[in-house]
């Protein structure tokens, strides 16, 4: 069960050379690794063993999160030197407004001790937090003696030789894949050649595979249509088809003609798109 904010900040004290609270530092940096819209319906609550306990206002969260779990993990491990998360785990519940309290597990494997210097409790939660806070410009400032930097996009530290942390790296290729999607169903006639053009930083490879992605995701909805027997009533198959056959086949729009397309869709689904009114 989850304690209130305040006692649990009364009752935590840091120790003078010491790592604060894994989970808290996951907790105070969620909003930044998941974003704040994904914050507000999901909150880590635990870590057991080598996993990360997070809970979600619902299965649809839970599942939206699960395609995200190596993105955030790498964020998570890149912050903090939490290589010991090796998975996500998500269970529906009540998103609290307190910060989680760590409840390690029988099979988490024992950490290296270190001595430990005994220190008063906190007076109140304002001194808790100060503490903690003191805490965090520590580890920041032994990086930046270490020759760390801040990112370019969210300025959280990160080694020297990179530009980006892994979580905005991973949040300018998706806006990449989706730039590239739009335009391949737009205009897709344009190629990487063109594509490239309008999008910063994409290369071949990139491309490639979102090509793939979006032919076979375009296939499985004029498959989709052909088992029905029917297109949508707004034809978006329709569409769909003349961008599927532009990209698969890699011609020029005018130079497709009806044999084309039928050649390239299959007599069924050309039939169902085009002989039937």
């Amino acid at each position: 069960m989850l304690r209130p904010l305040s006692e649990t900040l009364a009752a935590w004290s840091p120790q003078e050379g010491g790592s604060p609270d894994p989970l808290l530092l996951v907790a105070a940096a969620w909003p930044e690794v998941v974003g704040a819209d994904v914050a507000r319906h999901s909150q880590p609550t635990q870590i057991s063993g080598n996993d990360l306990i997070v809970a979600t206002r619902s299965s649809a969260w839970s599942e939206q999160l699960s395609f995200l779990s190596e993105r955030i993990l790498a964020s998570l491990r890149e912050r903090f030197g939490l290589q010991e998360l090796q998975r996500l785990r998500f269970r529906v519940g009540r998103i609290a407004r307190s910060a989680p309290t760590r409840r390690p597990s029988r099979s988490e494997s024992p950490r290296r001790k270190t001595a430990a210097v005994k220190r008063d409790p906190a007076a109140s939660a304002e001194d808790a937090v100060e503490r903690f806070r003191a805490a965090v410009a520590r580890s920041q400032r032994a990086k930046l003696a270490a020759g760390w930097k801040q990112c370019n996009r969210c300025t959280s530290f990160i080694p020297s030789d990179r530009a980006t942390c892994t979580a905005c790296a991973n949040a300018a290729a998706q806006e990449r894949e989706r730039l590239v999607a739009r335009l391949l169903f737009e205009v897709p006639w344009l190629g990487f050649a063109g594509i490239s053009a309008l999008v910063e930083g994409l290369q071949r490879d990139e491309y490639e595979a979102i090509r793939a992605r979006l032919l076979a995701a375009w296939w499985e909805t004029l498959l989709r249509a052909r088992r029905a027997g029917r297109v949508s009533r707004d034809r978006r198959e329709r569409l769909v088809a003349s961008s599927f056959v532009i990209v698969k086949s890699g011609l020029d729009p005018e130079r497709i003609a009806p044999a084309t397309m039928r050649s390239v869709l299959g007599d069924d689904i050309f039939d169902l798109l085009y002989d039937r009114e």
